[in-house]
């Protein structure tokens, strides 16, 4: 028989109905299990981020439908689960943004000090606002995008990445709701694809955009869009090429840049003041190539040849846009670029040079747009001071599949490529295509 004391301790007694029946105490032959000790939330967090983030690339569950089972399991992870929610917003339509600012207004409103949180919930958990897929066609909408985006900024304290798409365009409320001192501006890291006008004259949606460059100290990656329809105009008309004033363009301390992407842009006050600032972090450049020649005022040969001496990887980038506008590119670029490690050229393909000085130039990849017998005839001669040169990429070309024929292999671009490769591997050079892939023989 066995009896439970009051410590929990178990007694034997083998004669219950003797009248001297003895008691003998039981002892555990194994020690008692601990009870288990709860995760911190720390550990938690890093769990559920990876379910959330990394875990969704292996599994084809939305990642919608995975963050809200995490906040239906219990209490405790909810607690958790919740700031990684909010942590990166994406949104695709208006009707969206709309919903979510009227969340965050609400939770503002109803938020108080008491506890001694300087920013409301869940405003100060995002991150991330993701609206780089947000299409849209009536002007009604691109307003109430612009008016929703000038309330959100004050409160999205610690945003850092911003990602826009070139259909919105920020009004001067927006930008000076940005640079409001108040919302937290130096934790911005990223922000791309914001659309500015293409102009050397000075515009007061840019100065409102330098405001907010200047206070963004710890931004890492900016890309800007232009209007390109504005340099096609400025080609087209009898324009004086004017020496554009830098007396009075103030500087900005970006010391960590080092992505900047510049598109459909000649010239504007924004970049005559990248221009002017150090930038000692920059290594990737994305530009559109416009000819001071072609394009009365153009600043990218000066931004080429400022800040290409520190450039690992400069790309050369055109919309396909009608009409039809010719590129050139610097044909001093090996000059200029003196550590580049990947140039991607832009049609019409220049006639690169290289400098005497320098006996060899660090280059390993080249991106051109299409191959030709021209451009080729270039290249070798440049092979002798590119020793570090190991693939050529074809960035619109992609290999035929296998299977086809000897005359549809040699034909047209793949029978070019094909070319360049033969002569190109005699110096261990490979031919890629748009997918980065070689020949399929």
């Amino acid at each position: 028989m066995y009896d439970s004391g009051p410590h929990l301790s178990v007694l034997l007694r083998p004669r219950p109905y003797a009248l001297t029946s003895g008691s003998f105490l039981l002892l555990p032959l194994l020690p008692q299990r601990q009870p288990s000790k709860p995760l911190p939330s720390e550990v938690w967090n890093i769990i559920l981020t990876y379910v959330i983030h990394d875990y969704n690339q292996l599994e084809p569950l939305s990642s919608e439908s995975r963050k809200i089972g995490l906040l239906l399991v219990c209490k405790s992870l909810k607690e958790v689960a919740l700031p990684l929610y909010y942590a990166t917003i994406q949104i695709t339509r208006p009707s969206a943004l709309s919903r979510f600012a009227s969340h965050i207004f609400s939770a503002d409103q109803k938020w108080d000090s008491i506890r001694r949180i300087p920013y409301s919930a869940p405003g100060r958990w995002v991150h991330t606002l993701d609206l780089s897929n947000m299409h849209f066609g009536l002007w009604a909408e691109a307003c109430e995008v612009d008016s929703l985006l000038t309330r959100l900024f004050p409160l999205l304290p610690f945003l850092e990445q911003l990602l826009l798409n070139p259909s919105i365009t920020l009004s001067r409320q927006s930008f000076h709701s940005l640079a409001s001192h108040d919302n937290g501006r130096g934790h911005l890291r990223h922000l791309k694809e914001l659309k500015l006008h293409s102009s050397p004259i000075a515009d007061p949606h840019d100065d409102r955009f330098i405001e907010v460059l200047r206070g963004c100290t710890n931004l890492q990656e900016l890309a800007i869009v232009g209007s390109s329809t504005e340099a096609v105009h400025m080609a087209m008309a009898d324009v004086d090429d004017t020496d554009t004033d830098t007396s009075c363009v103030s500087q900005l301390h970006l010391p960590h840049l080092h992505k900047l992407s510049i598109i459909s842009m000649h010239a504007s006050p924004v970049m005559l003041s990248l221009l002017e600032s150090p930038l000692p972090s920059l290594g990737h450049l994305t530009i559109t190539p416009y000819d001071d020649m072609s394009i009365p005022g153009s600043l990218v040969p000066r931004f080429i040849a400022t800040h290409g001496a520190k450039l690992r990887s400069l790309h050369l980038y055109a919309h396909k846009s009608w009409p039809t506008v010719l590129f050139p590119s610097p044909t001093n670029l090996l000059h200029t670029c003196t550590q580049l490690h990947h140039l991607s050229l832009e049609n019409p393909l220049p006639n690169l040079t290289t400098c005497s000085i320098y006996p060899s130039h660090p280059l390993q990849i080249l991106s051109i747009p299409r191959p030709n017998p021209e451009f080729l005839a270039v290249l070798e001669s440049l092979l002798p001071k590119l020793p570090s040169l190991i693939a050529v990429r074809a960035r619109d070309v992609r290999w035929l599949r296998r299977g086809m024929n000897a005359h549809a292999q040699e034909a047209g671009v793949q029978g070019e490529m094909r070319e360049w490769g033969r002569r190109l591997a005699r110096r261990g050079i490979h031919i890629l295509d748009a997918e980065w892939k070689r020949s399929v023989e």
